[in-house]
């Protein structure tokens, strides 16, 4: 397994940002946008095929032309504000009993990661992931924050439509980040940075949802412009959660009456606990979720 630089690019102050997929690849759709809407430039990659099998081979003349793998990407770009690396992996190194990724190749590939943002002096990193919470698709997003210090806590709840995790909920709690998103921070703060993490909310009602949910990337972008000064067009991300919400409003018109109504009561009390919907209803869910797409899919 190799790192590969083609550039070693002069930069001052940088963070660095970085992503993988994740439920409703929210931070993904994320830190792709930013980096398309800052023109940020590639300068590096991690070499895949140590992490994951080809997601694609390509036969050209009954002849084996080609092996594609997941890419993991290191771009750049110099802002007024200040200098960001963003870093993007289409694939976490699982072991393929989870989703996500866990055990040696996951804390090989947070290690390089942050080899690249201690090379090229970063002294904060930011991950961005999901946050699944008992909220309404109506309803705009929050960004939930972790960070790794009570100073750093204060700070980015400093920022508009934030909220430390496990209080989006009216409660004072605990939790985890699962897969390298949560890893990274752990990694990053062992090697001496400050490490932050931004969670877009999505309603647990859609979290196994086969789709992305761009509508809290929208959130998690509006405050990464925010953190680095720069100007973001987001004509492209709502054209997506626009597509994306006739698909949810789709489904959402076909669940039962009684999930329904348990859901509704949330945007009245979104800021005090919100109910959960039972085990039952949540079983319901997971067992049509896939009927419940094809159908508002047709009606979209």
């Amino acid at each position: 397994m190799a790192l590969k630089l083609f550039e070693e690019p002069k930069l001052e102050n940088p963070v660095m940002i970085a992503s993988w997929p994740g439920i409703g690849n929210i931070g993904l759709v994320a830190t792709d946008t930013l980096k398309v809407q800052i023109g940020a430039e590639k300068f590096g990659e991690i070499e895949p095929w140590d992490f994951f099998y080809p997601k694609k081979i390509t036969i050209r003349g009954a002849v084996l032309e080609s092996l594609e793998f997941p890419a993991c990407t290191f771009h750049y770009k110099r802002l007024p504000k200040r200098d960001v690396i963003i870093f993007a992996g289409e694939e976490q190194p699982t072991d393929g009993r989870r989703p996500f990724a866990e055990g040696k190749k996951a804390y090989e590939m947070a290690n390089m990661v942050m080899d690249v943002a201690v090379k090229f002096g970063c002294k904060r990193v930011y991950a961005s992931g999901a946050a699944v919470s008992l909220s309404h698709h109506a309803l705009k997003p929050r960004v939930w924050i972790a960070t790794s210090s009570e100073a750093l806590n204060r700070e980015m709840t400093g920022y508009d439509n934030t909220v430390l995790m496990g209080r989006g909920e009216g409660r004072n709690e605990g939790g985890s980040i699962t897969g390298l998103n949560g890893l990274i921070l752990g990694v990053a703060k062992k090697r001496g940075l400050e490490s932050v993490c931004l969670m877009g909310e999505i309603p647990d009602y859609l979290s196994t949802a086969p789709l992305p949910y761009p509508r809290a990337s929208k959130s998690v972008v509006e405050l990464m412009a925010r953190v680095l000064g720069a100007e973001v067009d987001y004509g492209p991300l709502d054209e997506m959660a626009s597509h994306v919400d006739e698909i949810v409003t789709g489904i959402y018109d076909k669940l039962p009456p009684e999930i329904r109504e348990r859901v509704e009561q949330r945007k009245e009390i979104i800021q005090r606990k919100a109910e959960k919907i039972t085990e039952e209803e949540g079983k319901w869910m997971k067992e049509h979720i896939d009927d419940l797409f094809k159908k508002g899919d047709q009606a979209a």
